[in-house]
């Protein structure tokens, strides 16, 4: 045992997002001795920039919008009106609320010491921060990704927006051009124009959402257009942005067509690549751009530094860096090795409808080349669409030819409470049919599923 004290730690973990917290929390409660490097705000970006201050101002916006459309269900609400800095004030106690910038004092309770700094290996067993050196038996690392603008002419000359610094804009611009139409891209896109903005939404991609389903990408530029008055441009290439006084032009491809628009402003909600600047080769950590390579049991090539989040390259969901953090944590603190299972793990997207997903989508189907049964169910033909006057989304299920459960897509409100009930019945092996005879209760959105099950079994 004496060959640890010679060590300052027993394990640091870099980087304070969900993918560092839960390890180094849980080595603490086991007794070692813990540090955590944080190169930015505690926390990192889910609580700080990016889940939790997004959801709040679309909870928030999604009410505004009910309620000013009340007037079909006899409420007079035509004229109801919004307050931006009372909005911006909302997010900033939510985020105030869930804690994770001020989360410091919290890892210090626990016994934790923290840091500052940006971290860089090196050797294997040393890190500097600042001009300080610190040593660990253990490390894992969590440092995240960040945003790499895409290649577009003149976009390193204008001031434009980011997921993370829209939080700080003082008044909803008039006119936005969003490049970008996954999750990110459709959620702000949304939320300003549900605030009154004009938005113009763009993607290379054929669809919205091209990592989902076709009809749920289909189904939300539907919504946006039909329903916001949203400019939905897919199979568009941004060509080029440049200042055009107080304003900005853009100008894209599409079709063959070059087209430019003049908006006030660009929001770049593309394009994030994993932090892996933290001189690793000096630790004998292999990686490349895509990120940290690490084995089943998310150990890298230097068997005692472990990897989890977004920096491996997958582009995970909050939950799932939560998991991989966990998993790390008891590979360095058990024998018994364990490997992270991603089998059901739900992807959300928080617009209005939701769109939930878990398991493949029917392109993960072709590209496995497995033969598959479909079914949709649109949320038209349940009750409940009738009582709440919400018509448009669906519940698509794909099983294997003997009705065992491969993916499901939800589009609908509720989405992400919905689909708990296909991740469990994914995880578990069960068939379309065992879902179709579960009762569902009648007038709630979950009929829909029951329905979608029951036509392939």
């Amino acid at each position: 045992m004496a060959k640890k004290s010679t060590y300052d730690y027993d394990l640091i973990v870099i980087g304070s997002g969900a993918g560092g917290s839960a390890a180094a929390t849980i080595a603490a409660r086991e007794g070692k001795r813990v540090a955590i490097v944080e190169a930015s705000v505690f926390g990192g970006e889910s609580p700080n920039w990016g889940d939790v201050p997004t959801k709040a101002l679309l909870h928030a916006a999604q009410l505004y919008e009910e309620a000013k459309h009340g007037a079909r269900f006899g409420i007079r609400s035509s004229m109801l009106s919004y307050n931006f800095p009372s909005l911006t004030a909302w997010k900033e106690l939510v985020v105030k609320r869930t804690g994770a910038g001020g989360n410091r004092r919290y890892y210090e309770n626990e016994g934790i010491d923290t840091y500052q700094s940006v971290a860089h290996f090196l050797s294997p067993h040393e890190i500097s921060i600042g001009r300080r050196h610190l040593s660990a038996e253990y490390f894992i690392i969590a440092t995240g990704s960040h945003l790499v603008p895409p290649a577009i002419l003149g976009l390193d000359t204008v001031k434009y927006l980011t997921p993370r610094n829209i939080h700080t804009v003082m008044r909803p611009p008039k006119t936005l051009y969003v490049i970008g139409g996954g999750q990110t891209g459709v959620e702000l896109a949304q939320l300003m124009a549900i605030l009154g903005t004009k938005v113009y939404i763009a993607d290379i991609a054929s669809r919205l959402l091209p990592g989902e389903d076709a009809e749920a990408g289909e189904m939300l530029a539907k919504i946006l257009h039909e329903q916001k008055g949203v400019t939905v441009l897919t199979q568009t290439r941004t060509l080029s942005v440049e200042k055009e006084n107080i304003a900005k032009r853009v100008t894209y491809t599409r079709g063959g067509v070059e087209k430019s628009l003049r908006v006030d402003e660009v929001l770049v909600a593309t394009g994030r690549q994993p932090s892996v600047d933290l001189g690793l080769e000096n630790a004998g950590v292999e990686y490349t751009p895509k990120g940290i390579e690490v084995n089943e049991y998310l150990q890298t090539t230097a068997k005692h530094i472990f990897a989890a989040g977004d920096v491996l390259g997958h582009q995970s969901y909050t939950h799932t860096a939560l998991l991989e953090s966990r998993i790390a944590a008891n590979n360095i603190l058990s024998k018994n090795k364990a490997t992270p299972d991603y089998t059901a793990t739900p992807r959300l997207i928080f617009t209005y409808p939701g769109v939930a997903s878990v398991g493949f989508s029917e392109d993960d189907c072709l590209k496995r080349d497995l033969a598959i049964k479909t079914a949709i169910a649109p949320l038209n033909i349940i009750t409940r669409s009738n009582a709440s006057d919400f018509r448009d989304g669906f519940v698509k299920l794909i099983t294997d030819k003997k009705g065992v459960l491969l993916g499901a897509t939800i589009v609908a409100p509720h989405a992400g409470e919905l689909i708990h009930e296909l991740a469990l019945a994914l995880k578990h092996g069960m068939t379309a049919n065992d879902i179709a005879i579960t009762p569902h209760a009648f007038l709630s959105w979950s009929e829909a599923i029951r329905v979608a099950a029951a036509k392939l079994s």
